[in-house]
């Protein structure tokens, strides 16, 4: 199994939502930037004024496994950064609702590599 490689300092947080793309869906916002090595890089924030930190935690692991779900079907070389939305309401964090959601967003970002099948 890959491990999904994270992004880790403020800096790098503060690079993507300020220079990156803003794509927006029903629960989960996502910033993404061209990086210039072949991999991509994952960042998942949730505010604290969301939920306690036990939701919050379950919600950046569905982001996690959502992600690694379809990490084989989108082009290398970008930073993403997932952000929940603040209106979205946590009762409906379920994991197909998260994953058909970032299916959308990848596919608005055409990220996405289509299968032909």
């Amino acid at each position: 199994m890959k491990k999904t490689n994270m992004l880790k300092k403020n800096y790098e947080y503060k690079n993507v939502l300020s220079k990156g793309k803003y794509y927006s869906g029903k629960y989960i916002e996502i910033f993404i930037k061209k990086n210039n090595k072949n991999i991509n890089l994952l960042g998942i924030a949730i505010g604290t004024k969301i939920a306690k930190a036990i939701k919050r935690n379950k919600i950046k692991r569905l982001i996690r496994e959502a992600y690694r779900d379809i990490e084989k079907n989108i082009y290398t070389g970008y930073s993403i950064v997932f952000l929940w939305k603040k209106k979205a309401d946590i009762k409906n964090a379920n994991f197909e609702n998260i994953k058909n959601d970032i299916i959308r967003i990848f596919g608005k970002a055409s990220i996405l590599i289509e299968d032909n099948k």
